[in-house]
Protein backbone atom coordinates (compact mmCIF):
# COMPACT_ATOMS: atom_id res chain seq x y z
CA UNK A 1 0.00 0.00 0.00
CA UNK A 2 1.13 3.56 -0.71
CA UNK A 3 1.94 3.54 -4.14
CA UNK A 4 0.04 5.67 -6.85
CA UNK A 5 -0.84 4.63 -10.20
CA UNK A 6 -0.61 7.02 -12.93
CA UNK A 7 -3.09 6.62 -15.89
CA UNK A 8 -1.49 7.80 -19.27
CA UNK A 9 2.21 9.03 -19.52
CA UNK A 10 1.91 11.64 -22.45
CA UNK A 11 3.80 14.68 -20.34
CA UNK A 12 1.76 15.26 -18.08
CA UNK A 13 1.76 11.88 -16.78
CA UNK A 14 5.12 11.53 -16.94
CA UNK A 15 5.78 14.89 -14.67
CA UNK A 16 3.33 13.37 -12.50
CA UNK A 17 5.39 10.45 -12.13
CA UNK A 18 8.88 12.24 -11.57
CA UNK A 19 7.34 14.52 -8.88
CA UNK A 20 5.83 11.28 -6.97
CA UNK A 21 8.48 9.15 -7.33
CA UNK A 22 10.91 12.17 -6.48
CA UNK A 23 9.00 12.15 -3.13
CA UNK A 24 10.06 8.42 -2.26
CA UNK A 25 6.71 7.15 -3.44
CA UNK A 26 6.98 3.89 -5.87
CA UNK A 27 4.72 4.78 -8.85
CA UNK A 28 2.98 2.59 -11.57
CA UNK A 29 3.14 4.45 -15.14
CA UNK A 30 0.23 2.82 -17.26
CA UNK A 31 0.30 3.42 -21.06
CA UNK A 32 -2.01 2.15 -23.63
CA UNK A 33 0.46 2.75 -26.59
CA UNK A 34 3.83 1.05 -27.03
CA UNK A 35 6.16 4.12 -25.75
CA UNK A 36 5.70 6.94 -23.41
CA UNK A 37 5.02 10.39 -24.33
CA UNK A 38 2.05 11.20 -26.06
CA UNK A 39 1.46 13.36 -28.23
CA UNK A 40 4.13 16.02 -27.52
CA UNK A 41 6.70 13.33 -29.50
CA UNK A 42 4.41 14.24 -32.61
CA UNK A 43 5.78 17.99 -32.49
CA UNK A 44 8.49 19.78 -34.36
CA UNK A 45 8.91 22.57 -32.24
CA UNK A 46 7.29 24.35 -28.86
CA UNK A 47 5.91 27.25 -28.70
CA UNK A 48 6.62 30.45 -28.12
CA UNK A 49 10.27 29.47 -27.60
CA UNK A 50 10.22 27.24 -30.97
CA UNK A 51 12.70 24.60 -28.55
CA UNK A 52 12.66 21.29 -29.93
CA UNK A 53 9.80 19.63 -28.95
CA UNK A 54 11.80 16.18 -28.19
CA UNK A 55 14.86 17.91 -26.88
CA UNK A 56 12.35 19.07 -24.07
CA UNK A 57 10.66 15.69 -23.64
CA UNK A 58 13.18 12.86 -24.18
CA UNK A 59 15.09 13.53 -20.96
CA UNK A 60 11.83 13.35 -19.09
CA UNK A 61 11.38 9.86 -20.72
CA UNK A 62 14.59 8.70 -19.82
CA UNK A 63 14.52 9.72 -16.40
CA UNK A 64 11.09 7.73 -15.68
CA UNK A 65 12.71 4.53 -17.41
CA UNK A 66 15.74 4.85 -15.20
CA UNK A 67 13.75 5.44 -12.16
CA UNK A 68 13.78 2.71 -9.43
CA UNK A 69 10.26 3.88 -8.24
CA UNK A 70 8.43 4.02 -11.49
CA UNK A 71 7.74 0.75 -12.91
CA UNK A 72 6.25 1.21 -16.89
CA UNK A 73 3.25 -0.55 -18.07
CA UNK A 74 3.33 -0.24 -21.79
CA UNK A 75 0.27 -1.89 -24.14
CA UNK A 76 -1.78 -1.83 -21.10
CA UNK A 77 -5.47 -0.42 -20.57
CA UNK A 78 -6.92 -0.04 -16.94
CA UNK A 79 -10.35 -2.11 -16.71
CA UNK A 80 -11.81 -0.82 -14.00
CA UNK A 81 -11.08 0.73 -10.46
CA UNK A 82 -12.30 -0.30 -7.24
CA UNK A 83 -11.88 0.49 -3.51
CA UNK A 84 -11.51 3.82 -2.17
CA UNK A 85 -8.89 6.67 -1.29
CA UNK A 86 -5.97 4.49 0.16
CA UNK A 87 -7.06 1.41 -0.63
CA UNK A 88 -7.71 1.52 -4.28
CA UNK A 89 -7.42 -1.88 -6.60
CA UNK A 90 -6.62 -1.49 -10.49
CA UNK A 91 -7.13 -3.72 -12.59
CA UNK A 92 -5.96 -3.64 -16.04
CA UNK A 93 -5.10 -5.67 -19.30
CA UNK A 94 -1.76 -6.02 -20.71
CA UNK A 95 -1.80 -6.90 -24.39
CA UNK A 96 0.54 -8.73 -26.14
CA UNK A 97 3.67 -7.15 -27.97
CA UNK A 98 4.92 -10.69 -29.20
CA UNK A 99 8.01 -9.64 -28.41
CA UNK A 100 10.00 -10.85 -25.16
CA UNK A 101 10.68 -7.25 -23.40
CA UNK A 102 13.49 -8.39 -21.70
CA UNK A 103 15.48 -9.94 -23.97
CA UNK A 104 14.93 -7.96 -27.00
CA UNK A 105 17.54 -4.79 -27.45
CA UNK A 106 16.07 -2.60 -29.58
CA UNK A 107 18.81 -3.25 -32.19
CA UNK A 108 16.05 -2.42 -35.52
CA UNK A 109 17.65 -5.53 -37.61
CA UNK A 110 13.53 -6.60 -37.77
CA UNK A 111 12.64 -3.81 -38.97
CA UNK A 112 14.83 -3.84 -41.50
CA UNK A 113 14.22 -6.85 -43.70
CA UNK A 114 10.22 -6.51 -42.31
CA UNK A 115 8.74 -6.41 -46.40
CA UNK A 116 4.95 -5.21 -45.02
CA UNK A 117 4.53 -1.40 -44.79
CA UNK A 118 1.15 0.33 -43.64
CA UNK A 119 -0.20 3.07 -42.18
CA UNK A 120 1.55 4.86 -39.51
CA UNK A 121 -0.36 6.62 -36.63
CA UNK A 122 2.61 8.19 -35.10
CA UNK A 123 3.25 9.84 -38.39
CA UNK A 124 -0.64 10.85 -38.81
CA UNK A 125 -0.41 9.13 -42.27
CA UNK A 126 1.96 11.18 -44.00
CA UNK A 127 4.58 8.20 -43.71
CA UNK A 128 4.57 4.40 -43.32
CA UNK A 129 5.73 1.63 -41.19
CA UNK A 130 6.53 -1.89 -40.92
CA UNK A 131 4.68 -4.54 -39.21
CA UNK A 132 7.53 -4.89 -36.91
CA UNK A 133 8.45 -1.62 -35.64
CA UNK A 134 8.90 0.92 -32.68
CA UNK A 135 6.79 4.17 -33.50
CA UNK A 136 9.68 6.73 -33.04
CA UNK A 137 13.86 6.36 -33.07
CA UNK A 138 13.44 8.07 -29.18
CA UNK A 139 10.41 5.28 -28.03
CA UNK A 140 10.80 3.93 -24.42
CA UNK A 141 10.84 1.58 -23.98
CA UNK A 142 13.37 1.16 -26.38
CA UNK A 143 11.52 -2.06 -27.85
CA UNK A 144 9.94 -3.27 -30.80
CA UNK A 145 6.49 -4.12 -31.00
CA UNK A 146 4.68 -6.34 -33.68
CA UNK A 147 1.75 -5.42 -34.80
CA UNK A 148 0.23 -9.17 -35.39
CA UNK A 149 -2.77 -7.66 -37.29
CA UNK A 150 -0.90 -6.89 -40.37
CA UNK A 151 2.48 -9.35 -40.55
CA UNK A 152 2.03 -12.03 -43.08
CA UNK A 153 4.31 -14.30 -40.74
CA UNK A 154 6.96 -14.75 -43.54
CA UNK A 155 9.88 -15.59 -40.62
CA UNK A 156 12.49 -13.14 -41.78
CA UNK A 157 12.20 -11.26 -38.19
CA UNK A 158 12.58 -14.43 -36.51
CA UNK A 159 16.09 -15.67 -38.53
CA UNK A 160 17.17 -12.03 -38.36
CA UNK A 161 16.56 -11.44 -34.36
CA UNK A 162 19.96 -12.53 -32.69
CA UNK A 163 18.47 -12.90 -28.74
CA UNK A 164 15.44 -14.57 -30.37
CA UNK A 165 13.07 -12.30 -28.95
CA UNK A 166 9.96 -12.20 -31.22
CA UNK A 167 6.96 -14.35 -30.40
CA UNK A 168 4.58 -16.51 -32.35
CA UNK A 169 1.96 -16.02 -29.89
CA UNK A 170 1.63 -14.40 -26.84
CA UNK A 171 -1.73 -14.03 -24.58
CA UNK A 172 -2.95 -10.99 -22.88
CA UNK A 173 -2.23 -10.44 -19.21
CA UNK A 174 -4.37 -9.26 -16.25
CA UNK A 175 -2.53 -6.70 -13.63
CA UNK A 176 -3.55 -5.99 -10.18
CA UNK A 177 -2.48 -3.14 -8.39
CA UNK A 178 -2.90 -1.64 -5.15
CA UNK A 179 -2.86 2.03 -4.52
CA UNK A 180 -3.20 4.19 -2.38
CA UNK A 181 -4.00 7.45 -5.10
CA UNK A 182 -4.41 7.74 -8.78
CA UNK A 183 -4.09 10.67 -10.94
CA UNK A 184 -5.39 10.36 -14.52
CA UNK A 185 -3.56 12.04 -17.40
CA UNK A 186 -5.49 9.94 -20.08
CA UNK A 187 -4.34 12.80 -22.53
CA UNK A 188 -6.92 14.04 -26.22
CA UNK A 189 -7.14 13.20 -29.48
CA UNK A 190 -7.78 15.66 -32.48
CA UNK A 191 -10.55 16.26 -34.19
CA UNK A 192 -11.43 14.41 -37.01
CA UNK A 193 -11.26 16.36 -40.01
CA UNK A 194 -13.88 14.66 -42.09
CA UNK A 195 -16.79 15.39 -39.73
CA UNK A 196 -16.16 18.78 -42.27
CA UNK A 197 -16.26 17.36 -45.52
CA UNK A 198 -16.58 20.64 -46.75
CA UNK A 199 -13.44 21.49 -46.02
CA UNK A 200 -11.69 18.49 -48.46
CA UNK A 201 -9.86 16.64 -46.25
CA UNK A 202 -8.95 13.62 -47.56
CA UNK A 203 -10.99 14.20 -50.49
CA UNK A 204 -8.50 16.82 -52.14
CA UNK A 205 -4.86 15.78 -51.43
CA UNK A 206 -3.40 19.20 -50.90
CA UNK A 207 -5.72 19.69 -47.26
CA UNK A 208 -3.81 18.25 -44.36
CA UNK A 209 -4.45 18.76 -40.71
CA UNK A 210 -2.11 20.40 -38.04
CA UNK A 211 -1.05 17.40 -36.88
CA UNK A 212 0.11 16.13 -40.31
CA UNK A 213 2.02 19.62 -40.84
CA UNK A 214 3.70 18.81 -37.11
CA UNK A 215 4.92 15.55 -38.91
CA UNK A 216 5.76 16.89 -42.52
CA UNK A 217 8.00 20.20 -41.12
CA UNK A 218 9.93 17.58 -38.58
CA UNK A 219 13.05 17.22 -39.33
CA UNK A 220 12.87 13.17 -38.34
CA UNK A 221 9.51 12.87 -40.00
CA UNK A 222 8.40 11.17 -42.95
CA UNK A 223 9.55 14.06 -45.51
CA UNK A 224 12.69 14.52 -43.48
CA UNK A 225 11.51 18.26 -42.58
CA UNK A 226 10.30 18.89 -46.42
CA UNK A 227 7.30 20.64 -46.51
CA UNK A 228 5.70 19.65 -50.18
CA UNK A 229 2.16 19.15 -51.33
CA UNK A 230 1.22 15.65 -51.13
CA UNK A 231 -0.26 16.14 -55.09
CA UNK A 232 2.87 16.28 -56.89
CA UNK A 233 5.45 16.11 -54.23
CA UNK A 234 6.63 20.24 -55.08
CA UNK A 235 6.51 22.73 -52.56
CA UNK A 236 3.85 25.19 -52.36
CA UNK A 237 3.92 28.79 -53.03
CA UNK A 238 1.30 29.39 -50.77
CA UNK A 239 -0.16 28.13 -47.82
CA UNK A 240 -3.31 28.12 -46.23
CA UNK A 241 -4.40 27.89 -42.44
CA UNK A 242 -8.17 27.12 -41.69
CA UNK A 243 -8.73 27.95 -37.84
CA UNK A 244 -11.27 26.62 -35.25
CA UNK A 245 -12.10 22.65 -37.49
CA UNK A 246 -13.63 21.09 -34.29
CA UNK A 247 -13.59 23.86 -31.79
CA UNK A 248 -15.70 26.68 -31.10
CA UNK A 249 -18.72 24.43 -32.86
CA UNK A 250 -21.72 23.63 -31.64
CA UNK A 251 -22.36 21.64 -35.01
CA UNK A 252 -19.88 19.29 -33.75
CA UNK A 253 -20.39 19.64 -30.23
CA UNK A 254 -17.62 21.16 -29.39
CA UNK A 255 -18.78 24.48 -27.84
CA UNK A 256 -15.33 24.81 -26.20
CA UNK A 257 -11.93 26.98 -27.64
CA UNK A 258 -9.11 24.14 -27.51
CA UNK A 259 -6.74 25.78 -25.95
CA UNK A 260 -3.56 25.57 -28.13
CA UNK A 261 -4.55 26.01 -32.04
CA UNK A 262 -3.82 29.58 -32.48
CA UNK A 263 -0.49 29.14 -31.37
CA UNK A 264 -0.01 26.24 -32.72
CA UNK A 265 -0.58 27.55 -36.16
CA UNK A 266 1.23 31.05 -35.49
CA UNK A 267 4.25 28.69 -34.49
CA UNK A 268 4.21 26.95 -38.11
CA UNK A 269 3.50 29.55 -40.14
CA UNK A 270 6.94 31.34 -38.11
CA UNK A 271 8.48 28.07 -38.84
CA UNK A 272 7.55 27.78 -42.78
CA UNK A 273 8.49 31.82 -43.61
CA UNK A 274 11.67 31.49 -41.37
CA UNK A 275 12.80 28.44 -43.84
CA UNK A 276 10.95 29.92 -46.87
CA UNK A 277 10.37 33.33 -47.33
CA UNK A 278 9.16 32.96 -50.33
CA UNK A 279 5.79 31.08 -49.49
CA UNK A 280 2.89 33.09 -49.09
CA UNK A 281 1.28 32.40 -45.88
CA UNK A 282 -1.95 33.54 -44.54
CA UNK A 283 -3.95 32.16 -41.53
CA UNK A 284 -7.86 32.42 -41.55
CA UNK A 285 -9.58 32.89 -38.04
CA UNK A 286 -12.86 34.28 -35.86
CA UNK A 287 -9.73 35.34 -33.06
CA UNK A 288 -6.29 35.13 -32.70
CA UNK A 289 -6.33 33.90 -28.75
CA UNK A 290 -2.59 34.48 -27.83
CA UNK A 291 -3.20 34.42 -23.85
CA UNK A 292 -0.35 32.70 -22.32
CA UNK A 293 3.80 34.78 -21.05
CA UNK A 294 5.27 35.57 -24.52
CA UNK A 295 2.35 34.57 -26.60
CA UNK A 296 1.44 38.20 -28.14
CA UNK A 297 4.96 38.80 -28.75
CA UNK A 298 4.94 35.63 -30.51
CA UNK A 299 1.89 36.89 -32.67
CA UNK A 300 3.52 40.27 -33.33
CA UNK A 301 6.46 38.23 -34.81
CA UNK A 302 4.86 35.99 -36.77
CA UNK A 303 3.21 39.52 -38.33
CA UNK A 304 6.53 40.83 -38.25
CA UNK A 305 7.89 38.13 -40.65
CA UNK A 306 5.19 38.43 -43.03
CA UNK A 307 2.31 36.11 -42.24
CA UNK A 308 -1.20 37.42 -43.18
CA UNK A 309 -4.09 37.29 -40.38
CA UNK A 310 -6.82 37.34 -42.24
CA UNK A 311 -10.55 37.84 -40.74
CA UNK A 312 -12.92 35.38 -41.97
CA UNK A 313 -13.56 31.54 -41.61
CA UNK A 314 -14.15 29.58 -45.22
CA UNK A 315 -17.24 28.12 -46.09
CA UNK A 316 -16.11 24.91 -47.98
CA UNK A 317 -12.64 24.50 -50.13
CA UNK A 318 -12.57 23.67 -53.69
CA UNK A 319 -10.79 22.24 -56.25
CA UNK A 320 -10.04 23.96 -60.20
CA UNK A 321 -7.58 23.79 -62.55
CA UNK A 322 -4.82 25.14 -60.29
CA UNK A 323 -5.35 23.09 -57.64
CA UNK A 324 -7.61 24.46 -54.98
CA UNK A 325 -10.00 27.73 -54.86
CA UNK A 326 -11.21 29.18 -51.40
CA UNK A 327 -13.50 32.03 -50.95
CA UNK A 328 -13.53 34.07 -47.97
CA UNK A 329 -14.97 37.24 -46.54
CA UNK A 330 -12.92 39.21 -44.49
CA UNK A 331 -15.03 40.71 -41.95
CA UNK A 332 -12.86 43.39 -40.95
CA UNK A 333 -13.44 45.02 -44.45
CA UNK A 334 -16.52 42.93 -45.73
CA UNK A 335 -14.11 42.78 -48.81
CA UNK A 336 -14.94 39.30 -50.48
CA UNK A 337 -11.44 37.43 -51.49
CA UNK A 338 -10.63 34.60 -54.04
CA UNK A 339 -7.63 32.48 -52.85
CA UNK A 340 -5.82 29.82 -54.73
CA UNK A 341 -3.57 27.95 -51.75
CA UNK A 342 -1.25 25.60 -52.60
CA UNK A 343 -1.14 23.79 -49.23
CA UNK A 344 -4.71 24.31 -46.92
CA UNK A 345 -3.87 23.10 -42.91
CA UNK A 346 -6.79 22.37 -40.81
CA UNK A 347 -6.54 23.32 -37.53
CA UNK A 348 -8.09 20.59 -35.83
CA UNK A 349 -9.26 21.10 -32.13
CA UNK A 350 -8.63 18.30 -29.59
CA UNK A 351 -11.38 16.35 -27.08
CA UNK A 352 -10.82 13.86 -24.42
CA UNK A 353 -9.58 10.23 -25.42
CA UNK A 354 -11.82 7.70 -27.28
CA UNK A 355 -12.43 5.88 -25.06
CA UNK A 356 -12.74 8.14 -22.15
CA UNK A 357 -16.66 7.24 -21.50
CA UNK A 358 -16.02 3.85 -21.18
CA UNK A 359 -12.87 4.46 -18.78
CA UNK A 360 -14.97 7.06 -17.09
CA UNK A 361 -17.62 4.27 -16.43
CA UNK A 362 -15.51 1.42 -15.41
CA UNK A 363 -13.44 3.86 -12.82
CA UNK A 364 -16.16 5.59 -11.63
CA UNK A 365 -15.42 9.10 -12.70
CA UNK A 366 -17.62 11.79 -13.51
CA UNK A 367 -17.52 13.37 -17.18
CA UNK A 368 -18.33 16.82 -18.23
CA UNK A 369 -21.08 17.17 -20.89
CA UNK A 370 -17.45 17.61 -23.17
CA UNK A 371 -16.43 14.18 -22.38
CA UNK A 372 -13.15 15.91 -20.34
CA UNK A 373 -13.19 14.57 -16.28
CA UNK A 374 -15.05 16.95 -14.48
CA UNK A 375 -13.29 18.36 -11.39
CA UNK A 376 -14.51 19.09 -7.95
CA UNK A 377 -13.97 22.90 -9.13
CA UNK A 378 -13.64 24.61 -12.13
CA UNK A 379 -11.30 27.63 -10.33
CA UNK A 380 -11.22 26.48 -6.66
CA UNK A 381 -9.83 22.78 -6.91
CA UNK A 382 -8.98 21.74 -10.69
CA UNK A 383 -7.34 18.49 -10.10
CA UNK A 384 -9.56 16.91 -7.79
CA UNK A 385 -12.39 14.53 -8.94
CA UNK A 386 -15.50 13.44 -7.45
CA UNK A 387 -14.51 10.40 -6.31
CA UNK A 388 -11.94 10.73 -3.54
CA UNK A 389 -8.53 10.09 -4.45
CA UNK A 390 -8.40 9.90 -8.08
CA UNK A 391 -6.64 13.26 -9.57
CA UNK A 392 -6.84 14.33 -13.13
CA UNK A 393 -4.08 16.56 -14.87
CA UNK A 394 -3.29 17.70 -18.62
CA UNK A 395 -5.74 17.23 -20.85
CA UNK A 396 -7.82 14.59 -19.28
CA UNK A 397 -9.18 17.92 -17.46
CA UNK A 398 -9.43 20.13 -20.45
CA UNK A 399 -7.83 21.67 -23.37
CA UNK A 400 -4.44 23.09 -22.50
CA UNK A 401 -1.09 23.17 -24.04
CA UNK A 402 2.40 21.99 -22.63
CA UNK A 403 3.13 24.23 -19.88
CA UNK A 404 -0.38 24.16 -18.32
CA UNK A 405 -0.05 20.41 -18.98
CA UNK A 406 3.13 20.10 -16.67
CA UNK A 407 2.48 22.10 -14.25
CA UNK A 408 -1.09 20.60 -13.45
CA UNK A 409 0.69 17.17 -13.30
CA UNK A 410 2.63 18.56 -10.88
CA UNK A 411 -0.48 19.53 -8.81
CA UNK A 412 -2.17 16.51 -8.90
CA UNK A 413 1.04 14.80 -8.13
CA UNK A 414 1.10 16.30 -4.84
CA UNK A 415 -2.27 15.63 -4.12
CA UNK A 416 -1.93 12.15 -4.60
CA UNK A 417 1.58 12.31 -3.07
CA UNK A 418 -0.13 13.36 0.06
CA UNK A 419 -2.92 10.17 0.07
CA UNK A 420 0.05 8.12 -0.01
CA UNK A 421 1.99 8.99 2.93
CA UNK A 422 -1.10 9.32 5.19
CA UNK A 423 -1.61 5.96 4.68
CA UNK A 424 1.61 4.91 5.33
CA UNK A 425 1.41 6.68 8.62
CA UNK A 426 -1.91 5.37 9.35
Amino acid sequence: MGDVVVIGAGIAGIQAALDIAGHGIRVHLIEREPTIGGHMAQLDKTFPTNDCSMCILSPKMVDVSRDPLITIHTCTEVEKIEGETGHFRVTAKKHPRYVDESSCTGCGDCIEVCPVEVYNRFDAGIGVRKAIYKPHPQAVPDIVIRDKEHCIECGLCYDVCGPGSIRHKEDEKEIVLDAASIVFTTGYTVFDARGKPQLGHLLLPDVITSLELERMISAGGPTGGKLKKLSDGQAPKSVLFVQCVGSRDMTAARPYCSCVCCMQAIKNAILIREKHADIDVTICYMDIRSYGKGYEEYYERAKALGVKFLRGMPSDILADRDGMVVQVENSETSELLVLHPGLVVLSVGIGPADDMGRLAERCGIVLEDTGFVRPVHDAVDTVATLRPGIYVAGTAAAPKDIPDSVASGGSAAMRAYIDAIRIRTV
